[in-house]
């Protein structure tokens, strides 16, 4: 009975099994409908690889020429969405090679030669990663450089720092959207490291230990860009710490973004009112109608859950495979390719946000003297008159109460006031009183004041431009 079933099966490894899955096993074993967004990749790796074969002298020039030109009709089908697929061939590398077979016949046959489908996808794989974090690290400039744009055009607008979301001290508007630019650049360069470990080339691995076949691996980098070949066939298949580092990478940055959201989201209400949005990136109620929704920010917050849960399930899903390659890894394209995707859509409309939002300068302004902002220039003020900072801090913790009872700020307190407090207070205290005041006193590099900066502004311009 066993013999009659031989030759059914219609795989690429039909000389062993002798028939293939029914209908909804095929579908369970089919990774189609994502690993077909690899297809750019697939093609130009066995191009690559076809032509080391071709220099190696295992196939024919004729034999690469066919498969070069199969390749490249394959792919100009797949772009104009006429090249059939079916689930049964499970993913985009069978069909790619059945359409080539199909269309070149014996040299098409050949090009799997000393080529595994673990090497070929650890390959496809780490060509779109590369991409990837290209196309992600591009977005983030362009992001920084919105920030930075808004910090040269309103940065000097004076309004409260918090702490425990409480008014904590004064600063230059500038120095609170540049923060969000150092977030964003730890996250380009995490990205960028990352990138020196995608670029490694797997092919020439096979399935787990490599090939008796004269392959020249360093040739096929050359030919895709690669600087260095993995050094051991085990782990060149079976790796996927590049992609969870891409996702948590990913889930970092969607982080900062969410942070930066929240705080947008807080400064756009009715009771901040520090920042106007634009329509453009609002939604209104279908039954209040006076209501003006941050949507896309609320949205942006939101994607944080997906890279986040996203890095949850690729780390789950590596931590228990035996070495080489298991057939679980066919789902770590769903963790990356969404976490990207997600995080991508979050920083083109990020930008778009901040092109567009302005900060209300007369809103900020009329309640900037709130909060006792100036309290710690006013203890530094003591402590520059020989007080000791702890002492100095009791001193201004007692007249904040007071001035509190009053329904003052300090700066109302009178200089009679301020000497019962401490005979060190003098006629100059009122120029450390205020927060206007406050911010041109910030002394150290990197602090929020405007001198700090105008420094910070040349140094992201200049950045940015490299």
């Amino acid at each position: 009975m066993a013999g009659k079933e031989q030759g059914k099966s219609k795989k690429s490894w039909q000389g062993r099994l002798t028939a293939d899955a029914d209908a909804v096993t095929a579908r369970f074993l089919a990774s189609l409908d994502v690993d077909r967004a690899v297809w750019r990749y697939d093609i130009r790796g066995s191009e690559a690889h076809a032509q080391m074969l071709s220099e190696a002298g295992i196939i024919s020039r004729k034999e690469f020429g066919a498969i070069r030109r199969g390749l490249r009709d394959i792919g100009d089908d797949i772009e104009a969405g006429k090249l059939d697929m079916p689930v049964e061939l499970e993913d985009i590398h069978m069909v790619i090679e059945k359409a080539l077979i199909e269309r070149t016949g014996k040299a098409g046959a050949k090009l799997h030669t000393g080529r595994s489908r673990n090497d070929q996808v650890a390959l496809d794989l780490r060509l779109w990663a590369r991409d990837a974090i290209d196309a992600l690290t591009g977005q983030i400039k362009d992001l920084q450089r919105a920030f930075v744009a808004m910090a040269q055009k309103q940065g000097q607008i004076v309004m409260p720092a918090y702490t425990h979301l409480q008014r904590a001290q004064p600063i230059v508007a500038g120095h609170a959207l540049l923060a969000y630019a150092e977030m964003l650049q730890r996250d380009a360069e995490r990205l960028e490291s990352a990138r020196q470990r995608v670029n490694i080339c797997p092919l020439g691995s096979g399935a787990v230990a490599g090939t008796s076949l004269p392959l020249n691996r360093a040739r096929t980098a050359e030919l895709l860009g690669f600087p260095k070949i993995t050094r051991n066939s085990i782990d060149a298949t079976s790796d996927r710490d590049f992609l969870a580092e891409l996702c948590f990478c990913c889930a970092l940055l969607s982080v900062h973004l969410s942070r930066w959201a929240e705080d947008w989201i807080i400064y756009s209400t009715t009771e901040f009112g520090f920042i106007e949005l634009a329509d453009a990136y609002c939604t209104s109620s279908s039954m209040m109608a006076q209501k003006k929704n941050p949507d896309t920010l609320e949205l942006i917050r939101g994607k944080s859950a997906t890279a986040i849960g996203n890095l949850t399930g690729m780390l789950t899903l590596l931590k228990g495979l035996p070495l080489a390659y298991n057939r679980d890894l066919q789902d770590d394209k769903r963790f990356a390719f969404e976490t990207v995707g997600a995080v991508g859509q979050a920083l083109a409309v990020a930008r778009g946000i901040v092109v567009t939002a302005k900060f209300k300068e007369s809103r900020i302004s009329q309640t900037l003297d709130k909060g006792y902002l100036d309290a710690t220039s006013l203890a530094e003020y003591l402590a520059c008159k020989g007080i000791p900072f702890r002492q100095a801090h009791q001193v201004v913790g007692r007249l904040v109460a007071q001035a509190s009872r009053a329904g003052k700020g300090l700066a109302q307190l009178s200089p009679a006031e301020l000497r019962a407090a401490s005979e060190k207070f003098g006629p100059d205290v009122y120029h450390s009183l205020g927060a206007a005041n406050v911010v041109k006193r910030y002394a150290p590099e990197g602090a929020g004041g405007p001198g700090q900066l105008r420094e910070q502004l040349t140094f992201w311009k200049k950045k940015l431009a490299e």
